[in-house]
């Protein structure tokens, strides 16, 4: 129904259940348990417990968090998602990200800082382990000795 031609953000994120249209300006917080795609202006903060999608005329100040992101307009804030943030190629980020997963497109603008931590502990952990006892099992040889 407002899927746009050549959208294929929708095909990622699944079906619409929300809509801040072109034009259209929303101040406050806005809680949504669904997805959520904004074209028009978000002045607050968002919480979701699935995806949103910020088209490349969408803005967004203020605290956003959500499972999964595609942002193509502008965001002045902090986006935390537990799973993927993708910034598309019109994105204009400015704040704080925190995401799982994060990809950014050749020309998006990112401004800020951003954190990723999809369980990096237990893989880095891993590997620092075994480079020890790798390290451990290899005995000093003195000088003269065969």
């Amino acid at each position: 129904m407002f899927k746009e031609k050549g959208d294929a953000s929708f095909d990622k994120m699944g079906d619409l259940n929300t809509l801040i249209g072109k034009g259209a300006l929303f101040e406050g917080n806005l809680t949504v348990q669904h997805s959520l795609r904004i074209d028009g202006k978000l002045k607050g903060n968002i919480q979701s417990t699935d995806s949103i999608i910020i088209g490349k005329e969408g803005e967004v100040e203020g605290e956003v968090h959500v499972k999964n992101a595609i942002i193509g307009g502008k965001v002045k804030g902090k986006v935390i998602a537990t799973g993927k943030v993708t910034l598309e190629s019109t994105a204009e980020f400015t704040g704080e990200l925190r995401a799982a997963k994060l990809v950014i497109d050749e020309g998006a603008i990112f401004d800020g800082t951003s954190q990723m931590r999809e369980k990096p502990a237990s893989r880095f952990g891993k590997e620092a382990k075994e480079v020890k006892e790798a390290k451990e099992e290899i005995q000093p040889v003195s000088p003269g000795s065969k």
